[in-house]
């Protein structure tokens, strides 16, 4: 029973410590975690190297993932570049294995741990922001240290009542037959895999094999067994998960799946071959050492086989889920909220979209189309809700301005879209015509915003997250920027005398008062358009100043 007891303590402690640890560390990268992704996923290959690394560094996977699928939803990222960092992850989770076989199990670290306890406890209570964060890691760090000594004390009690051979022997072990051996293995992997689902954790799974195989209770040819299934488990949660979510979240949870399953058939073909290797690597390394590397290399197998058929494995994973959602809809995902740089920059692009959809409108037509103009308010009423939604403020003075400069850009992009539902269009339309003047710079405004709003639309992850608001532009941008506010300017000169001008066509019979009126009323409003375009887009490039 005490065996029992301390074996669940053990455990527990440590699925408590990586909590607390995984919470402190992603506390502590805070938007870092984003902006690192978003640069790293140029390729699927990079991402897949980088994803790796900030998993190992945050300890969580799901962190990365649901990061990825803000990115993605976002259109930040494509999903075969999502899919590298997903990659990546599956083998950044395998740090913890290692830390459990080199320093877990071999020593008792309690008389370390529990003043590290105290010290992370104490700094997260008495401080804020990121020293606080660092307080709760080192604590949770401190908790799995504890975990693992409460867990090997267990083990050895467990290893005085359990032997290898009161286990199913796994093909490759002396003694067992071909067709028995195969089954035992499956027999095997099914137990990962229930342990992993109860447990809702590999790292877990994995620190409780490598605990028994060094208590005696398992061998190394089962305890590789064990592995395989216990990796197969992790997607079990994912797909728990993907329940109710976006179809991103879905789409990438599938893929998870696919590739657990296309690593465990490797590993379960290969598993002869495995097991005689480490048979052999066994007199010159310690099996913990080598069942932590089977871990490893289980995963960058599986990495490298479908690393090369990204785009391949991405299109089979659409064609598997095909989704009905609009751009629109994938942009605002619920999901994206999580993370307020990406959250930020989805509005910003969405307002950039509905800029240029409207000026592309104006440009064909001569005045918005009545559902065009319907469509782009409820979008943008979309936004507002959005943004009003967002579960955590930006931390950095940077980011904060970049969500100010989004707000005023979705502001002045809303003001436009009411002058154009008016009744009486902005654009003029026959029987009110305006002077070439007027038409032109109109023009040369609709043409800017055009550019503008392309280029914010097709920017790269790596443009917008490497760079703080206020960036340089391309001089194609800098351009159409100058020329919108040219033309703003132009027509707010124009006001001055136009007005008088016009009124002063009447007496002579040159205008009816009608049709002076109507051309005042028109060329007004154009100017009100041609200004908020103008603002709009300067506060998308994050230029605020008048």
């Amino acid at each position: 029973m005490s065996t029992a007891i301390a074996i669940l303590g053990g455990v527990g402690l440590f699925l408590l410590g990586m909590t607390i640890m995984t919470d402190g560390l992603k506390a502590l990268a805070g938007s870092s975690l984003r902006t690192v992704l978003g640069k790293a996923a140029a390729t699927p290959l990079s991402g897949a190297f980088w994803g790796g690394m900030i998993t190992l560094l945050v300890q969580s996977s799901s962190a990365v993932t649901m990061t990825t699928i803000g990115l993605v939803n976002a259109g930040l990222l494509t999903f075969p570049q999502g899919l590298g960092l997903v990659f990546g992850a599956n083998v950044g989770t395998t740090g913890t294995a290692w830390l459990v076989a080199l320093i877990g199990v071999r020593v008792s670290l309690s008389t370390y741990a529990l003043p590290l306890i105290f010290i992370g406890a104490l700094t997260k209570l008495l401080t804020g922001g990121r020293i606080a964060a660092a307080g709760a890691a080192l604590a949770g760090f401190a908790l799995v240290l504890y975990g693992l000594t409460t867990l090997q004390e267990g083990m050895g009690g467990l290893a005085e009542n359990l032997h290898p051979s009161d286990l199913p022997a796994v093909i490759g072990m002396p003694g067992v037959g071909v067709a028995a051996g195969w089954g035992n293995l499956m027999i095997l992997i099914a137990v990962g895999l229930a342990m992993t689902a109860l447990m809702q954790s590999s790292t877990a799974s994995i620190a409780v094999t490598i605990s028994a195989f060094y208590a005696g209770a398992v061998s190394l040819e089962q305890g590789a067994a064990l592995i395989i299934g216990q990796n197969i488990g992790t997607a079990t949660s994912s797909a728990l998960a993907a329940i109710g979510a976006s179809m991103m979240a879905k789409r990438l949870a599938l893929a998870y799946i696919l590739f657990k399953l296309i690593a465990a058939a490797i590993a379960v073909v290969a598993f002869p071959l495995t097991v005689a290797l480490l048979a052999r690597l066994s007199s010159a390394a310690d099996g913990t050492t080598l069942l932590a590397a089977y871990h490893t290399a289980y995963n960058v197998v599986g990495v490298a086989v479908l690393l090369p058929a990204t785009a391949w494995f991405a299109r089979v994973v659409e064609r598997m889920l095909p989704s009905k959602e609009t751009a629109l809809e994938r942009a605002l995902d619920p999901s994206t909220l999580a993370n307020p740089v990406v959250a930020v920059e989805t509005a910003r692009r969405v307002v950039a979209h509905v800029l240029g959809t409207t000026a592309a409108s104006a440009a064909a037509n001569g005045v918005p189309r009545e559902q065009d103009i319907a469509t782009a308010a409820a979008t943008l009423e979309r936004v507002r809700d959005f943004l009003s939604e967002m579960q955590e403020p930006p931390e950095t003075e940077a980011e904060q301005h970049r969500m100010t400069s989004t707000l005023h850009a979705l502001d002045h992009a809303s003001r436009l879209i009411e002058i154009l539902g008016d009744r009486d269009p902005t654009m003029p339309r026959s029987g009110a015509s305006l002077e070439p003047r007027t038409v032109a710079l109109r023009d040369q405004a609709i043409r800017a915003t055009r550019t503008i709003s392309t280029s914010i639309t097709t920017e790269s992850a790596l443009t917008t997250q490497a760079e703080a608001i206020g960036w340089e532009m391309s001089p194609e941008v800098a351009a159409a920027l100058a020329e919108a506010e040219a033309a703003s300017k132009g027509l707010d000169a124009m006001q001055r005398d136009h007005r008088a001008s016009i009124l002063a066509a009447v007496a002579p019979g040159k205008l009816t008062a009608a049709d002076a009126l109507a051309r005042i009323d028109a060329t007004r409003r154009i100017d009100r358009v041609v200004h908020h375009a103008w603002r709009s887009a300067a506060h998308l490039l994050g230029r605020s100043g008048s």
